[in-house]
């Protein structure tokens, strides 16, 4: 079983949802994305997702850009990021990894071998934000085929283009809490609950929420209503913040230390 359905079988039988986390590989550098994702599944993370830095992030606010910019100067490539999962597994790892990337890079890599490599590191989906439905076929093909799962982003749109995406999802169902870029937010469209209800009754697969949730409160709102709440720049704003810590192999533990700690304030 790919472990992304056993995790949200195991939280839902638990009356649970999965908090995700959202990082960019690379960013400051490699070596403290390992330690972040060992120390933010201690922490309490269920589900992570793994952001393949970009030139041209067109789905990212200014926070996951500027942590972009700062992984590509280290050469950080999609290779990278397959090779920090599986690194991860080596280690201990056992919680289920998403990949976030955009298409060029999977165009670019080739999309057999990308998928191939990504179950040699046991990754068990892929979010590829600028794919559209209409043309994700032969991609939804080979992930299926490698028994990945393609997790669609569905926007508060129309009900019809709802249904349309949540017929093709796999894994689960990622919502966007508003139109637009990733990015904090201190307030969501008043029908948001309606959206999620909508989404909820277009498939029987799970639903997460993401783009915009911050804090705590954020997180336990939106649990009772989802089985997932990602959180993307809130935590990449904390790594950057914490760069002067992270940049200093004496101090780069302690840094590591803060984000896991406010990714476990997330779960309280």
């Amino acid at each position: 079983m790919n472990r992304m359905d056993a995790a949200f079988e195991k939280l839902k039988s638990e009356g649970k949802s999965a908090l995700i986390p959202f990082i960019t590989v690379g960013d400051p550098h490699i070596d403290i994305t390992l330690e972040l994702l060992l120390g933010m599944e201690r922490s309490g993370a269920d589900i992570i997702e793994l952001g393949v830095p970009y030139s041209d992030p067109l789905a990212d606010g200014p926070v996951i850009e500027r942590a972009s910019a700062r992984a590509l100067q280290n050469h950080i490539t999609i290779r990278d990021s397959l090779q920090v999962a599986k690194k991860a597994r080596e280690r201990g790892a056992s919680i289920p990894y998403v990949l976030f990337t955009y298409y060029n890079p999977v165009l670019q890599y080739g999309a057999e071998k990308l998928f191939n490599e990504m179950v040699d590191s046991e990754i068990s989906g892929i979010i590829i934000p600028d794919l559209p439905l209409e043309e994700s076929t032969p991609i939804r093909e080979i992930a299926d085929r490698y028994s990945i799962h393609l997790v669609p982003l569905v926007a508060p749109t129309s009900k019809e283009r709802v249904k349309q995406i949540a017929q093709h999802a796999r894994g689960f169902i990622y919502c966007v809490s508003s139109l637009g870029v990733t990015g904090v937010r201190s307030s969501f469209a008043a029908n948001i609950e309606d959206f999620l209800d909508e989404v909820r009754t277009a498939s029987d697969l799970p639903i997460a929420i993401g783009f915009g949730i911050s804090n705590a409160e954020h997180v336990r709102r939106f649990s009772s209503q989802c089985d997932g709440v990602v959180v993307g720049s809130a935590i990449v704003r904390r790594i950057e913040e914490a760069l002067p810590l992270l940049q200093s192999p004496q101090t780069a533990q302690d840094g590591v230390l803060q984000i896991c700690k406010f990714v476990r304030e997330l779960k309280s």
